[in-house]
């Protein structure tokens, strides 16, 4: 069965994170994806390694069913072959410094010149302005987008989410983007410029707290647990930030992830009552309807906690879940990796590696009936020279020796 991108060809300049989170969802779903890198490779090929002389697990989980090729785009033959790759493409993905691709003389113009049908896609970390040429890592963008304001406790500091939506998340917006674009070129015939920024990603994920700072204006957020507002959103702990009220109760024995998140629906109020063994409170005007309970929502959620604490978080899941109230247990990663749900929904997949053996990835999100994704291994640095500069551009087997003796590839 044929797959959803299958003929096009991906150029795929990034490194670290975002870029490469792009293009690995563009290699599942079934373009080619020929990461090309420095002699050296990626960054994160060495980074954080657990098995030695090995790609790390930051690499290989982020570059999947994609072909390596080696380049040292600083030597003009190699600039030469760069040209001829960028005229047998479709898109070029890049998430380089401000300004670099520009300064190895490869910038939107030129490209545009060289393949007006290839769609140019950059991710950098701010659109224009005063923060272009800003560096930007992960924890960065969720600073500058929104989110670290406004995740934490009321009385702690600005904290960071375990989520990348800073990286990872504008990976996905890339896609969203090239995608687009791809389908656009079907109707002009003509390639674009393509730009995501991670700070405008975080952003559009943080739009619920936009929506709440222009509430304030009306007074203060009803839902929102805090007792006090000023004139920003404030953190508010674990609350849903939506329009049922919800919490992380804890559960019993009492570790660190032993908690189950509750949300409490209007037609919820009964079952939980009496789950809780407080019937009597879903006929009580003081607790039975969703306004009376509002400005109660700390004890509310205490009591549901005094029941919680006292059942593991399994139970408590199944016995909310038997009263249809919506719920989930904390899954730690321990949890996660073994989780029989996401293994057989192929979101944990073990893949064999030919240097560090067999390891555990997250699989592939997008699930298309037509076009399903099988996850293969990450190339090793430069394992895919031969197929692309030889077959692919026909460079001679001598030419090859030579570039590889001379630092070219």
């Amino acid at each position: 069965m044929g797959k959803a991108l299958d003929g096009v060809r991906i150029l795929d300049m990034t490194h670290v994170q975002s870029g490469p989170s792009c293009t690995q969802i563009l290699a599942w779903l079934g373009a080619d994806v020929v990461k090309l890198e420095a002699p050296g490779g990626d960054i994160t090929r060495r980074q954080l390694r657990d098995v030695p002389d090995a790609d790390s697990l930051y690499f290989t989980m982020l570059n999947a069913n994609k072909k390596s090729i080696t380049l040292n785009l600083k030597n003009d033959r190699a600039k030469e072959i760069f040209v001829d790759l960028v005229k047998r493409s479709d898109v070029l993905v890049e998430n380089f410094g401000p300004g670099t691709i520009e300064r190895l003389g490869f910038g939107w113009e030129t490209l545009h010149e060289l393949n007006p049908k290839l769609i140019f896609a950059s991710i950098k970390g701010f659109g224009e302005g005063p923060y272009t040429n800003f560096k930007a890592y992960e924890v960065v963008a969720q600073a500058m987008g929104g989110s670290m304001s406004t995740t934490g406790f009321e009385d702690g500091p600005p904290t960071a989410t375990g989520a990348q939506i800073g990286d990872s998340g504008t990976g996905i917006h890339a896609v969203a983007a090239i995608l687009a674009a791809l389908y656009q070129r079907n109707a002009t015939g003509r390639g674009q410029r393509v730009a995501v920024a991670m700070q405008h990603s975080v952003l559009n994920l943080c739009r619920v707290k936009l929506r709440d700072q222009q509430r304030l204006a009306a007074g203060p957020l009803t839902e929102y647990p805090n007792e006090d507002f000023g004139d920003e959103v404030p953190r508010s702990g674990n609350a849903s930030g939506g329009g049922q009220p919800g919490w992380a109760v804890k559960c019993a024995p009492g570790g660190p992830n032993d908690y189950v998140y509750v949300i409490i629906q209007p037609q919820g109020w009964a079952p939980i009552a009496r789950l809780m063994g407080r019937p009597e409170l879903a006929d009580d005007p003081e607790w039975s309807t969703p306004e009376a309970r509002l400005n109660k929502l700390a004890k509310v959620f205490q009591i549901i906690e005094e029941w919680s604490s006292q059942h593991g978080k399994w139970e408590v899941l199944a016995k909310l879940n038997a009263e249809n109230v919506p719920c989930g247990p904390i899954l730690s990663t321990a949890e996660l990796i073994e989780d029989e749900s996401l293994v057989g929904n192929e979101m944990i997949v073990t893949v064999d590696h030919p240097v560090r053996g067999p390891f555990k990835t997250v699989g592939c999100p997008l699930k298309l009936s037509d076009s399903p994704v099988e996850v293969e291994r990450s190339p090793l640095l430069g394992e895919h020279n031969d197929e692309i500069f030889g077959q692919v551009l026909g460079l001679p087997e001598d030419e090859l020796v030579s570039l590889k003796a001379n630092g070219v590839i």
